[in-house]
């Protein structure tokens, strides 16, 4: 069974986490992804898109995969499906991130497994934007 970090750990990742990968950062500004980043990028977080399409997005530049960010990354959330969730798991291992977030309805108990044999805290099923905006406040 998975269990997201409790209110006070997930507070302080939240608090301490402020480079932040996107995978699947959308340039559309209807869409959930972009909407979190932006709210992100408004609090003082860098965020890092990565789209394979994209060239830049809320003003920062784009990178194709996970593979081509030079480092370092605190966070990397990942807006793909459940079943498109581990590749890109296994693409951030080499950058070291101290969490990989999933959105909200996104889940893989394989992901979470292989983050925490690595030393990285899994989040699932959370929105970051709703996380801070409930334990941080505006």
């Amino acid at each position: 069974m998975f269990d997201n970090p409790d209110d006070r750990e997930m507070r302080e990742l939240i608090e301490k986490c402020r480079t932040v990968a996107v995978v699947g950062l959308s340039p559309k500004p209807d869409r959930d992804s972009h909407r979190v980043a932006a709210y992100l990028q408004s609090r003082g977080y860098r965020i890092i898109p990565v789209h394979p399409k994209a060239k830049e997005i809320l003003g920062e530049k784009v990178f194709s995969r996970l593979e081509d960010i030079p480092g370092p990354v605190d966070l990397v959330y990942i807006f793909r499906r459940s079943d498109q969730v581990l590749p890109f798991v296994e693409a951030a291992l080499r950058l070291r991130p101290q969490v990989i977030w999933l959105p909200l309805g996104v889940t893989s108990a394989e992901a979470a497994a292989l983050a925490r044999a690595h030393g990285i805290t899994p989040v699932m099923d959370r929105c970051m934007l709703i996380e801070h905006r409930r334990l941080l406040g505006e």
